[in-house]
């Protein structure tokens, strides 16, 4: 037969059932063009990150929260609160006390820091001051748990199932008799969030709306948006363009990630998402932490797992993985989840807390590599077959943005392997260079493939700190007469 494309840039989905469906799309993401292009879908290689600054190179001084107010990026990092600088410099600014995710939030004067169980605290501007919140009313109905801002109220949820307020634009001053319960349902509550002005208050299976209606009394009444998910991953409720995010489900039900929808909740996971967080046990389903961004025309949720991170582009409806390495002090290499803890937009930049240790990044898709270490992209095709017959493919051909080479890496190289059991093992490794600085016409092919007996799928591998983008892939098959 003729030489035709295949599909490629359908993103992750990996069934447990490999025969079935074995696409990977690790550090990669799927990009659809909106107008006619060379290929009606590419994938383009995730942004790197370079350093900053760094707040500390041990384990405790990873990130453990981010947030901008009035333009300016505020981390806490291990036991500190900084403010990163315009000049790229840190300003310590107090200590936050605990070793957990913490929440913050700001009303435009006050920055809110929130480590749950340990205490609240309060950061102001001119003159730089951290303060604890010490009114008594702060814990009166409960621990607090999580933070939003909303119509000049912090609000928390708490461990008694309540969600309470600060007076307006003051989170140092509480009432113990401002306070409200999400009663359409008694589970837990788990996170607060606002969407379009809106306060949903998050509990373990259901969700709730509330309204600010003024008045003397609490100013918070149900709207009358009923969601039927909850959460049992607070840190996961993350908002993002047109919508929010989170992972969850109804009682009973499997955790999937669902967004909010027209005043409801649709469910935006894939089953191969959903058979990853099945496997999440209680305590790792609940420490999952979710971050978003937008870049290049595309919005960006990540969810953070023990093993990987699942990232779904709201602009694509696609997902795929992200996963880092670095090299630890007895100098092996270790694959870890996305090592982005925080995101956060400043100064016309994206900057990221790292999961790591104390570094501050940026985030640009620009740069190839993370910190100066390679990033392993790995895409796998979905399985290709013609009614189970076997058949031979004499020619693939990858096509890439060839001519990528440069004085880090004069002869970039990719390499093809390939699976004819359906994605559970791969052999015949065979490298292709993509061509040295300025032969951009470099073509990427592979003869003679071999024979497939039912199907076949085609992985390709890369660590070139280069531009990679994949922009098409075609093949001539050939059944078995």
């Amino acid at each position: 037969m003729p030489v035709a494309p295949l599909p490629f840039a359908s993103g992750f989905y990996q069934s447990p059932t490999l025969p079935l469906a074995a696409q990977e799309c690790l550090n990669w993401y799927p990009h659809i063009p909106d107008a006619p292009a060379l290929t009606p879908e590419v994938l383009f290689p995730t942004p790197g990150i370079s350093l900053v600054v760094t707040s500390g190179t041990e384990t405790t001084d990873a990130n453990r929260g981010g947030r901008a107010m009035n333009g300016i990026a505020y981390f806490v990092n291990g036991a500190s609160l900084y403010r990163l600088n315009l000049d790229n410099t840190l300003d310590t600014l107090g200590t936050i006390g605990g070793t957990g995710r913490v929440w913050m939030s700001d009303n435009g004067t006050q920055l809110l820091i929130l480590a749950p169980g340990v205490n609240g605290y309060i950061f102001t501007e001119a003159p730089d001051t951290l303060t604890t919140i010490t009114d008594g009313d702060f814990t009166a109905n409960g621990v607090p748990q999580s933070v939003r801002f909303v119509d000049s109220y912090f609000v928390f949820t708490t461990d008694t199932n309540k969600f309470i307020i600060s007076s307006s634009n003051n989170g140092l001053l509480y009432d113990a008799l401002d306070f409200g319960t999400a009663e359409s349902n008694p589970d837990g509550t788990q996170s607060p969030i606002v969407f379009k002005n809106q306060l949903f208050i998050i509990g373990e299976i259901t969700g709730e709306g509330f309204s600010n209606v003024g008045g003397a009394d609490f100013p918070f009444q149900r709207s009358g948006v009923f969601l039927d998910q909850g959460t049992s991953s607070p840190h996961s409720v993350v908002k993002t363009s047109e919508t929010y995010l989170f992972i969850g489900g109804a009682k009973d039900e499997s955790p999937a990630v669902w967004a909010y929808v027209g005043n409801g909740t649709q469910k935006v996971s894939t089953q191969a998402i959903d058979d990853l967080l099945e496997d999440l046990t209680a305590a790792e389903l609940t420490d999952v932490y979710g971050w978003a961004y937008a870049q290049s025309g595309h919005y960006f949720v990540g969810f953070d797992l023990p093993a990987t991170t699942i990232v779904y582009d709201t602009s694509t409806q696609r997902w795929h993985e992200r996963r880092s390495r670095y090299i630890d002090a007895s100098l092996d290499t270790i694959e870890i989840p996305y090592r982005v803890s925080s995101v956060v937009t400043a100064y016309g930049n994206i900057y990221v807390g790292d999961a790591v240790d104390g570094r501050i990044g940026l985030m640009d898709p620009d740069n190839i590599d993370e910190y100066g270490s390679r990033v392993l992209r790995r895409a796998a095709t979905q399985p290709f077959q013609d009614n189970m017959k076997p058949f031979f493919v004499p020619y693939l051909e990858l096509t890439m943005e060839s001519g990528a080479g440069n004085a880090a890496e004069p002869d970039p190289m990719i390499v093809m392997d390939r699976s004819t059991d359906g994605g559970k093992s791969f052999v015949w490794d065979r490298p292709r260079a993509i061509g040295k600085e300025g032969d951009h016409n470099r073509r990427i092919v592979w003869r003679r493939n071999g024979r497939a007996a039912r199907f076949e799928v085609f992985r390709f591998t890369t660590s070139a700190p280069v531009k990679v983008p994949i922009l098409g892939l075609h093949a001539d098959i050939m059944v078995e007469q």
